[in-house]
């Protein structure tokens, strides 16, 4: 069974996630792990878009 569509209304709270490809690894060390942080921050005040928390793992991560 497929899941519902997603709530597209401004207020309600998100799960952000992605994973690699056959869970690979997405983050390859420290430095990509930070420039991934840093592009995020940039996206997220230019769409002045709060993150409550995050969570960088090997091969996926969560907003």
């Amino acid at each position: 069974m497929p899941r519902q569509p997603r709530l597209d209304a401004p207020g309600p709270l998100q799960h952000v996630m992605a994973r690699g490809i056959e869970r690979k690894e997405i983050f390859k060390d420290d430095e990509d792990r930070n420039d991934f942080l840093n592009r995020l921050g940039i996206i997220l005040e230019e769409t002045q878009t709060q993150c409550y928390a995050w969570a960088l793992i090997p091969n996926h991560f969560h907003l």
